[in-house]
């Protein structure tokens, strides 16, 4: 009989998938030394959305000898519960911890979870925690289950004279049970393994070219990636970072570990072969190494599919010469660039070990953005270091002006095992006892404050990153002293009529945002109504039309005679050559303007001389925004 073992792994969302538990799986099915005869390894992957009792009921029908679960900050207190209640259900299964999350406080989490309960008569829950990176300890463990067959309620197929492991786990030290004790030795024997005996040894890193192609078995199935299907496709091409930032784990393992770019290549051609709709990179600073990234990007740009969009978080002061002109001639949505800015505050920025040129760093942003092809996120953090309110203003403010198409306002999350960490008391930092330990204060800024930035990520997440305002937002920002102003103000208004507890839906945004300009800027309703008017239906064809839109009814037999004109002798419309007059109506949209709220900079924004009709071609879309085409009539 084969020995069932589960991976388990709880994301965080529906569209996210666990590349960790593929891994492992892939490296220990292509390791050579396993026999698969004798061992199962299945993957289960659930969501932070679901209950505890479905996920419970769903692991209880699997029936696992042996469940490892994944473990990250996102599921951390949801997997505690599993695992007691797991345990309770199937006494005979093993269970083991891997991830970030007991990496670094696994002594704490062993005593806790992987000792004798004596007061309420329990045994332990966990069995033992991988530790660090998990490829090649879970391939032995998985070796040691498949091999010795040592589990519980199953006689071990290579000793015939008394290993019965069915014996009580309480039991297991005891030296009147040779087999159980010669099943804790082979245990001891896997280093990277933290047992209720003790660590077992340190586990060297493998060389990461060693590492399977993480999507080897769909590649080999020659049925592509419908596994993976309306999933994000992660891949990573390095290990490690060399840099030391303060915050993050990565600085805890300086060394940067490459994957031999002849196996990267051809592994990024399956995804090119598939036509996925977008591959995240998870290496922690892809373009550390200038020759890699660049071996790459070369790559992505000669067999460019018309369709898969990379996604890469790199240093932009590392950006050269060469590569800037390599991005100008790449598809538009071809790549998307994370950058992690986190602050422009230098004091910060020494406190955190991170150096950056600012003015440099916007002339890499603007060279980027110049060729309007490629999707350009920053990021920012508050709660660092030397950073208070007005700084954190300040930083956002400077970043806004680089005008990028998501600015991430993240808060710091004070993780295990970072400097960070080991500081607080000197930073006198004060973080949620629980997943995510995200910042409640530090001695630069108090809690109310950041509870005020809260408010205003929200505004920027909802009306700066979802690209849906963007000619309404280019004018409010000018009538205020600073972009951050604006979003405080946002957020303010929210907070007055209750939005933030009754969250308007996406449409009622347009209505809430129309509310707030009328308020703010008094005297300019139309230019406001025009200017929201044309944002919104950059973005759809609506069948219904928002409130504070102008009327159509007396522009109506004009949009048909152009539609009829089009039909008998096409100008703007040539690729609907096949349709109808009023089935290119429903297709596409025409409004009328009185001011020319498609321009960027409109010279006091002052009322057109005549009104013009602007046509929107919903089959022409931006690749970076999603916005249609939009054309303005003679």
């Amino acid at each position: 009989m084969s020995v069932k073992i589960l991976l388990a792994a709880i994301n965080s969302k529906y569209i996210h998938m666990n590349p960790a538990v593929y891994s492992l799986r892939t490296y220990a099915l292509g390791s050579g030394a396993l026999n698969t005869e004798n061992a199962e390894i299945a993957i289960a992957e659930y969501t932070i959305n679901q209950s505890v009792d479905e996920i419970l009921g769903d692991l209880y029908e699997q029936k696992p000898d042996v469940i490892g679960f994944s473990c990250y900050i996102w599921n951390w207190q949801m997997t505690k519960e599993l695992m007691v209640e797991v345990k309770k259900l199937l006494p005979k299964t093993d269970i083991f911890l891997g991830g970030p999350e007991v990496s670094y406080e696994a002594e704490k989490i062993m005593e806790q979870y992987g000792r004798d309960d004596a007061e309420n008569g329990n045994g332990p829950v966990i069995r033992g925690i991988i530790l660090g990176e998990g490829e090649k300890t879970f391939c032995e463990l998985v070796e040691y289950y498949a091999e010795e067959g040592c589990l519980p309620g199953k006689r071990c197929p290579k000793q015939d004279d008394g290993c019965y492991p069915d014996i009580q786990e309480s039991d297991r030290k005891s030296s009147d049970s040779a087999g159980a004790a010669d099943r804790a030795r082979m245990l001891k024997d896997i280093p990277g393994l933290l047992l209720d005996t003790g660590y077992t040894g340190v586990r060297e890193p493998l060389s990461f070219s060693e590492v399977p192609f993480l999507y080897e078995e769909q590649r080999l199935s020659g049925k592509g990636l419908q596994d993976f299907r309306n999933k994000i496709i992660y891949y990573e091409s390095s290990r490690g970072c060399p840099f030391r930032c303060s915050y993050c784990l990565s600085s805890i393992d300086k060394t940067l570990r490459l994957r031999d770019v002849n196996r990267v290549l051809p592994e990024l051609q399956f995804f090119l072969d598939c036509k996925v709709p977008q591959v995240k990179f998870i290496d922690r600073t892809f373009n550390c190494n200038r020759a890699h990234a660049m071996t790459i990007w070369q790559y992505l740009t000669e067999h460019d599919n018309d369709v898969t969009n990379f996604h890469f978080e790199i240093a932009a002061e590392l950006i050269t010469e060469e590569e800037l002109e390599l991005f100008q001639k790449m598809r538009p949505g071809l790549i998307q660039l994370e950058i992690g800015v986190q602050t422009t505050n230098p004091k910060t920025l020494k406190a955190i070990h991170r150096s950056a040129d600012m003015a440099h760093l916007s002339q890499i942003v603007e060279r980027i953005r110049a060729s309007h092809n490629i999707h350009v996120h920053l990021d920012l953090i508050a709660g660092l270091p030397e950073e208070d309110y007005e700084s954190f203003v300040h930083s956002f403010n400077e970043v806004y002006a680089m005008k990028p198409e998501q600015l991430q306002l993240g808060f710091l999350k004070v993780l295990k095992g970072t400097e960070i960490s080991l500081r607080k008391e000197e930073y006198g930092l004060v973080h949620q006892s629980i997943p995510p330990y995200e910042v409640l204060y530090t001695k630069w800024i108090s809690y109310e404050e950041i509870r005020k930035l809260k408010r205003v990520e929200e505004m920027v997440e909802l009306y700066y990153n979802s690209n849906q305002f963007i000619q309404t937002l280019a004018v409010l920002v000018t009538q205020v002293k600073t972009p951050f102003d604006l979003y405080e103000k946002l957020a303010e208004h929210y907070e007055t009529h209750g939005y933030f507890i009754n969250t308007p839906a996406r449409v009622k945004r347009y209505d809430v945002l129309f509310e707030f300009a009328c308020g703010l800027v008094p005297g300019k309703e139309e230019l406001f109504r025009e200017l929201l008017t044309f944002d919104f239906y950059l973005r759809e064809n609506a069948k219904s039309r928002p409130a504070f839109c102008r009327d159509l009814t007396g522009d109506y037999e004009m949009i048909r005679q152009f539609y009829e004109q089009e039909e008998a002798w096409p100008r703007y419309l040539k690729e609907y050559a096949q349709y109808h007059a009023r089935q290119v109506m429903k297709m596409t949209h025409m409004e009328m303007f009185h001011y020319p709220v498609w321009q960027q900079d409109a010279d006091e924004w002052k009322p057109l001389e005549h009104p013009v009709m602007v046509l929107y071609d919903y089959q022409k879309r931006d690749p970076l925004t999603g916005d249609c085409t939009a054309v303005s009539i003679e």
